[in-house]
């Protein structure tokens, strides 16, 4: 292949060596494995198969920190396992390393333990995945999907055919997603099909009409997909039994052709050539355009700390504001909060142990093959770490930034650099609270809110995801989540009339509509490691009627508060007649004025978006998190670490809810009550593309709170000084004061 592949451009650099280890093996015990450790650890696994295997040549996959166990953690961090209690005696930790990597002869892959001893990296255990097992797939295979399209005869003639030179094309690798036609064992990706008539045109404006299957060990094009198109409907529709009876396929069936038909034949229609026109996005290119201006009439606007930031940052712990926590990259969550406690008056106040993203899925919604193969994975098949950018001053990240870097290892077992991955800053949130005595003479008091912002940006081949992890002074979290990127587009002949399940964005292109489904993992330890958590309905007055003695004008209402007391009902439904909302509870823990217990609310009902794709489906059974809004399940550490991936360990071309997903934690009679749980939250968006969505996509927000309850003696934020910025001033001073602009902020 002619391009090395290595090292995206979201990436910075490639470490081949290590180097001398120099102090301690970590300061913090969940440090992510630097670049030194990752070079190290793949000089053991390389040396250790020789000596051991008979595997000839190794392709890693994945290499990172195992974690210890969190009672471990704790004792070593002084962290108490309860408020108010003396924290557990520390004891060793042995810091390991986990790594997945496939055999690039025979396409097996395996699993292997290390652990450091002294200065070097020992093999603990080395085991095959069972066959058809799939570990992430890498950056590099995505890029060398690419390639191998560009050397296929075939595809080189079927480009050609609708007027596309072997140099213009290009592909988005993707995972199969499922497709039963194929055996089991073959690592393969689908290799979506676009055009670029120029070196950083955007080549999503053209794209092509076929989907070729590539075999990643084998480095070939195995199969080549065609989809059919849509015609006007002339006697009965496919779709007619569904109300949608203006328009027909020209297949007959929306399942998949057998692998021995001719796919041209089977489409029933004529090729499509890609649209012509460009729709660009860089600047210099977009200047080119005839009619194209760019707006001259921003000011500018700056973020100034003149006197620095108020957070402080030794290697991966942060402090701000009475909140500390770990911070780290990871190849597969990107963020991972760690550790996260509250200062409460020199109480320290655990909160949660571990706070991230742990799986998404992005289900498209046309049902003619190939299309449902579209539903990515995107941390469980991909890795939003692995997919991470490096972040720019001034325009990724405003104002005064710290940056941590990350590492992940490449198929060389090198470590890919991204030095820029995360950005700490401030912004201002707009006001914290506010009051104002409206009686004569009566004075007033605002303070402005500050939020501390820790922020990802990944870019999954069209769509780019922020990622922020918000902090305020009244004891909120929140993780915001923004969409951006382009549209995930398909040809449309000239003729073609729309499809009903997508929209049309410009001539010839099309965008299917989706979702996107998160799920976020909360480990909670809210005033300690032993939580419940509390299902709160809202219900008017029961069994009082309007007019009755209990309730004569009919305006009564409560709460009805209910653990979650076993497995078997850890899986949750939002009632929006109640108002339902959960709570992760300290049944220990008791506010002396409301005798409630200390919590932390989850506030998500915004963010919920049910799951399309109907029960029984593979997007239903390969994504079971999506079927629930909320999931409860109990941690169980083992030698691998505690529970973590809601639909399985290994995602890539699952065709089943695998038994280490979700729904099989939440079974049986298990008490969830005072127990180390994890709570597993739906969140999501359903895309009905517009126009306005191309050629690049505004940010869309989806939104996740976390807000103490019963938590604090009072609001924690009265201690935070009043607003006064004195480098406010009139936009335009003429007409009002020039000192003050008008009245003051307390008086």
């Amino acid at each position: 292949m002619s391009v090395p592949l290595t090292a995206p451009s979201t990436a910075t650099a490639v470490q081949t060596s290590e180097h001398a280890p120099q102090g301690a093996a970590f300061k913090h015990p969940l440090d992510p494995l630097t670049p030194d450790e990752i070079v190290a650890v793949s000089h053991s696994v390389r040396r250790y198969v020789a000596e051991k295997t008979e595997v000839k040549a190794v392709r890693f996959i994945t290499s990172y920190l195992l974690p210890p166990p969190k009672k471990a953690v704790l004792a070593y961090l002084g962290i108490p396992l309860q408020s108010g209690e003396k924290p557990e005696p520390a004891t060793e930790i042995v810091r390991k390393a986990e790594v997945d990597f496939v055999d690039a002869v025979t396409g097996d892959a395996y699993n292997t333990i290390l652990s450091l001893n002294g200065q070097d990296w020992v093999v603990d255990s080395l085991d095959k995945l069972p066959e058809g097992v799939q570990p992430q797939i890498s950056v590099e295979e995505l890029l060398l999907c690419e390639e191998i399209i560009r050397a296929d005869e075939r595809v080189i003639q079927l480009a050609a055919e609708v007027g596309v030179k072997p140099e213009q094309l290009h592909a988005d690798g993707w995972a199969i997603g499922y497709d039963t036609r194929f055996p089991h064992k073959q690592r393969i990706q689908q290799a979506l099909m676009f055009a670029r008539w120029s070196r950083h045109e955007n080549l999503y404006a053209h794209p092509l009409d076929f989907v070729p299957v590539v075999d990643s060990v084998a480095k070939k094009v195995i199969h080549i997909d065609f989809p059919p198109t849509y015609k006007p409907k002339e006697e009965k529709s496919l779709f007619e039994c569904a109300g949608v009876a203006t328009v027909d396929i020209t297949t007959p069936t929306t399942a998949p052709p057998p692998l021995d038909s001719d796919p041209v034949e089977v489409s029933g229609r004529k090729r499509v050539p890609p649209p012509k026109e460009s729709f660009d996005f860089l600047p210099d290119l977009l200047a080119q355009k005839e009619g194209f201006k760019f707006r001259d009439d921003l000011k500018p606007l700056h973020v100034v700390q003149p006197e620095g930031v108020s957070f402080k940052v030794d290697g991966h712990v942060l402090e701000w504001q009475k909140w500390k926590m770990h911070v780290a990259f990871h190849h597969r969550e990107g963020i991972a909060l760690s550790t996260i406690t509250y200062n409460d008056d020199g109480n320290i106040r655990p909160i949660f142990y571990r706070l991230s993203l742990s799986e998404m899925v992005v289900p498209y919604g046309a049902p003619d093959h190939p299309h449902p193969r579209k539903h990515a994975f995107d941390v469980g098949e991909y890795g939003m770490g692995t997919m991470a950018n490096e972040l720019t001053l001034g325009c990724d990240c405003l104002g005064q930034i710290h940056y941590l870097p990350g590492a992940y290892v490449a198929h060389d077992g090198s470590a890919v650099v991204v030095r820029n991955v995360i950005c700490i800053h401030e912004e201002d949130a707009g006001l914290l609270w506010k009051h104002t005595d409206f009686r004569v003479g009566g004075r007033a008091q605002a303070v402005r809110s500050r939020r501390l912002v820790i922020q990802q940006i990944c870019t999954l081949a069209n769509y780019e995801y922020i990622f922020n992890y918000m902090f305020y002074q009244d004891g909120n979290i929140e993780l915001e989540v923004r969409l951006t990127g382009i549209l995930q587009v398909y040809v449309q002949g000239q003729d073609e009339p729309n499809s009903p399940f997508g929209t049309t964005l410009a001539p010839g292109i099309n965008a299917h509509y989706h979702q996107h489904i998160f799920s976020v993992r909360v480990d909670p330890m809210v005033d300690g490691l032993q939580n419940s958590v509390v299902e709160t309905d809202i219900l008017p007055l029961p069994n009082a009627p309007l007019g009755s003695p209990a309730n004569h004008s009919g305006n009564a209402f409560i709460t009805r508060s209910t653990p979650i007391a076993r497995a078997a009902d850890g899986a949750r439904d939002y009632d929006y007649a109640t108002d339902r909302r959960w709570s992760i509870v300290n049944p220990k823990t008791v506010h002396p004025s409301s005798k409630r217990n200390a919590a932390y609310t989850i506030m998500s009902k915004g963010a919920a978006a049910p799951l399309m794709a109907l029960d029984g489906s593979i997007v239903a059974k390969r994504a079971p998190f999506a079927r629930k809004p909320l999931w409860v399940v109990k941690d169980v550490e083992g030698p691998k670490g505690g529970r973590m991936w809601p639909s399985g360990k290994y995602v890539p071309q699952t065709r089943d809810t695998p038994a280490d997903a979700l729904p099989n934690w939440a079974q049986g009679d298990d008490s969830l009550l005072d127990e180390d749980v994890l709570v597993y939250i739906t969140m999501g968006i359903t895309h009905i593309p517009r126009p306005e969505d191309w050629p690049v996509m505004p940010v869309e927000h989806l939104r996740l709170l976390f807000r103490p309850t019963n938590f604090f003696t009072v609001n924690p934020s009265m201690d935070v000084p009043g607003a006064n910025d004195s480098k406010s001033c009139p936009a335009f001073p003429s007409a009002s004061d020039p000192v003050s602009g008008g009245a003051a902020c307390a008086h």
